[in-house]
């Protein structure tokens, strides 16, 4: 029964071990077949063929996700066209697949390099911190890590405190309330132009009914009382002479002043003495 039992321990530790080698080996068939993807990916970077290379590496993850160096050189290409939201997420997924530290420090450094770029100074901080753990002798990421201290510092100044926050709200609110009133008083403005407008329209209507019916009869009115002033003065008053009677006598007066006039130089010619001339 022993025997038994150690022969089954045995066959079952020999199939064990077979199998592990077995997965072994498809696992470093698929570890092969993944890199072989990366490199010809990288022949397609390099000829800044960047479709190409995306297809790689997307082949090359695919083959197996958990080989981070697929993820960090299809990051490196993603940074190098500005595609930053990718290549942050590509380098997070290198740093969670890497299985050294020498590829978690690469991958936290350009995390934080892509992190500046995108004005998130404290998470850039933290991601250098964590570069740093895996390679503490790398000066480069030290000197990142002090800018991003800076920059997080600057930032923070710079944000508004919570009281500063609150007085903000509150001028909202009353600039907000202010607009409100604006708003009333310009449609109570308007409301009373229109009226106004309306008001005036009546009182034009109503001057131009008055202008009908009264201003010409004034006119005529005041026209009449000047004629009737004329011809008062030229009417001779109560025991006074008319022009054209004074005219009148004048001229009388003239005619009969001729005539006597007259009469005296006939008779002055009349007894005139008449000389002779002598005879000689």
């Amino acid at each position: 029964m022993k025997k038994t039992l150690s022969y089954i321990l045995f066959f079952f530790t020999i199939a064990l071990i077979a199998q592990d080698k077995n997965e072994e080996k498809a696992l470093q068939k698929q570890t092969n077949k993944a890199l072989s993807y990366v490199a010809e990916a990288n022949d397609y970077a390099k000829s800044d063929d960047f479709v190409n290379a995306e297809m790689e590496y997307r082949k090359a993850l695919s083959t197996k996700p958990s080989q981070s160096v697929g993820a960090y050189n299809l990051a490196y290409q993603y940074y190098q066209k500005g595609s930053l939201d990718e290549a942050l997420y590509r380098n997070q997924q290198a740093a969670k697949n890497a299985t050294d530290k020498v590829e978690k420090h690469r991958a936290f450094h350009n995390i934080g390099n892509i992190l500046m770029k995108k004005e998130k100074c404290k998470e850039a901080v933290e991601a250098y911190k964590n570069a740093l753990r895996n390679n503490p002798k790398d000066d480069e990421t030290r000197y990142n890590l002090g800018l991003a201290k800076d920059c997080a510092k600057n930032q923070q100044d710079d944000e508004p405190q919570e009281d500063d926050k609150d007085g903000e709200n509150n001028r909202d609110k009353d600039e907000n309330q202010n607009e409100d009133q604006k708003e009333n008083n310009e449609k109570q403005q308007e409301d009373q132009d229109q009226k106004d407008q309306k008001d005036q329209g009546d009182q034009d209507k109503k001057e131009g009914d008055q202008d009908q019916d009264g201003n010409p009869k004034d006119n005529k009115d005041q026209d009449q009382k000047e004629g009737d002033q004329d011809n008062k003065q030229q009417q001779p008053q109560q025991g006074q002479l008319s022009p054209q009677q004074i005219k009148n006598l004048l001229e009388a007066m003239n005619n009969q002043e001729q005539k006597v006039q007259e009469k005296i130089n006939a008779q002055k010619v009349k007894g005139a003495k008449v000389q002779t001339d002598k005879d000689w």
